[in-house]
């Protein structure tokens, strides 16, 4: 793999926690309003916050609304530019687990040729809408996430450097979640985590996948419209945080289902039996707890279904999973849901969350069915990412979710 440092973009130290913001696409228009501070980045992936009432945030003057605020911010002291290429290393602690990420610019070639894989499919409309933001403001200003194999120097590396330096950033966000980070400066060091990604062989999208596409794609753009390119140019690289794979921790992604296509509670269990074991379990909440178990809510009930024998495959990396399970079984064979990506009969809430909120929605009227998902592993990720298959819609969600803000790679 090609990673190289860059010199970030970044706020200095006293304000850094009210510059970093959660990313763009894990609230709406409204929370992002209530939730940005003065000095938020908010402002700037979200700048439709700063129209009243809110602007629509596909439209020029909200377009140029971000590259007015990424300007005043840089103006105002509260994003400087490091002088010199660096790394860094993002640590994020949740629930009492650190995960450690190395900061690098990753390289536009090596998604293009598929040494950086991929395991969902991406909307070309999400995917435009990223690239303008982009290219608008010639940088990537919030970063992808990647999964690589544990390599133990690598993992050494980093544990010294932490060991040894005192982080520029430290803090807890209001989510509870705390975030830590270092710059990596020592010009021998850098060298050598340059080398060592030389000889690993691929490198795994985990959270950002329309990003990732989007910033490949402006990288692309860029390379055509430059008669004297030579893939040096910064442009060549975008802004990932990689993260070893044993760190990782993926957690459910759960779905609510608007009806039962015209049968009763009643006919729909019938209806299940068919392929899964039924226990009601009662009101108490219900979590999978291995593969092939689910939970459901239904009716002011939660019930745990197993899929019999016989009806998945777990020989095949797509077969084995959960989401493949219930979509063929039941979204498919008994509520003719369609294409999971573009129905308008299915949400997909986050396991962060919590399972209580798939109750809520149901006895809210709003949805008639909740199914929560026993969560698929980092390995199984990996093995669909290999094979070159891609998984359902809405399969992963990690947590915690890198803060935006605390540092930003320019094209140039």
């Amino acid at each position: 793999m090609k990673i190289k440092p860059f010199a970030g973009v970044r706020p200095p130290r006293d304000i850094a926690d009210q510059v970093a913001s959660r990313p763009y696409d894990v609230l709406n228009s409204v929370e992002a309003k209530n939730e940005a501070g003065e000095k938020s980045l908010l402002h700037i992936i979200k700048p439709e916050i700063d129209f009243d009432p809110i602007a629509d945030e596909h439209s020029q003057p909200v377009y140029d609304k971000a590259v007015e605020n990424f300007k005043k911010w840089q103006e105002r002291g509260w994003l400087v530019q490091d002088d010199k290429e660096m790394y860094y290393i993002y640590a994020q602690t949740m629930d009492g687990r650190t995960q450690y990420g190395l900061v690098a610019a990753a390289n536009v070639d090596d998604y293009m040729t598929g040494k950086i894989k991929k395991h969902e499919l991406t909307r070309r409309d999400k995917e435009d809408d990223r690239m303008i933001h982009v290219r608008i403001q010639n940088a990537n200003l919030e970063p992808v996430f990647f999964a690589y194999p544990d390599v133990d120097e690598m993992n050494k590396i980093i544990a010294d450097y932490v060991a040894s330096h005192a982080p520029e950033y430290d803090f807890v966000a209001p989510d509870g979640f705390g975030h830590t980070f270092w710059k990596i400066d020592d010009d021998q060091i850098i060298g050598r985590i340059t080398e060592i990604f030389r000889n690993i062989p691929a490198l795994y999208v985990a959270d950002g996948h329309h990003r990732t596409a989007a910033a490949a794609r402006v990288g692309a753009e860029k390379r055509e419209q430059n008669p004297n390119h030579t893939g040096d140019e910064e442009y060549n690289y975008f802004l990932a945080v990689i993260f070893p794979a044993s760190q990782l921790h993926v957690i459910d992604y759960n779905r609510v289902v608007r009806d039962l296509n015209g049968l009763t509670p009643n006919e729909f269990l019938d209806k299940l039996r068919e392929s899964f074991d039924v226990v009601d379990m009662g009101t108490d909440i219900y979590k999978p707890n291995k593969l092939h178990n689910f939970g459901m809510y239904l009716d002011g009930r939660w019930y745990s279904l197993t899929a019999k024998p016989g009806t998945y495959n777990d020989n095949d990396p797509i077969g084995v999973l959960d989401v493949t399970v219930l979509s063929n079984l039941v979204f498919d064979q008994i509520l003719n849901l369609g294409d999971l990506r573009t129905s308008k009969r299915i949400d997909f809430v986050g396991g962060i969350r919590g399972l209580g909120e798939l109750q809520k929605r149901v006895d809210s009227g709003e949805m008639a069915v909740a199914f929560a998902m026993y969560p698929v592993t980092m390995q199984q990720i990996i093995d669909i990412a290999d094979t070159g298959n891609i998984m359902p819609p809405k399969t992963t969600w990690f947590e915690p979710k890198l803060r935006s803000g605390l540092v930003i790679h320019k094209l140039s």
